[in-house]
């Protein structure tokens, strides 16, 4: 088996998942639907309230912060 049949697409894509989202042209746009459904399990398993109105950017950085609290980094 070579090397690259080892390798998975998420885990070597590049992109904005390793671009800070400080630099991310569309992180004011409002956070996409994925976003916002997956933000409102971690609000849930971590007990906090959802906030529908977050940026793309700030919705990254909320996801980030719930994942570090439950556990799902």
């Amino acid at each position: 088996m070579s090397d690259e049949s080892s390798r998975t697409p998420k885990k070597d894509a590049t992109g904005h998942a390793e671009k800070p989202v400080e630099e991310w042209i569309t992180g004011e746009e409002p956070m996409t639907g994925a976003q916002a459904s997956y933000l409102k399990t971690l609000c849930e398993e971590a007990g906090e309230e959802y906030e529908p109105n977050l940026s793309k950017a700030e919705a990254s950085n909320r996801i980030d912060a719930l994942q570090e609290k439950t556990g799902r980094s």
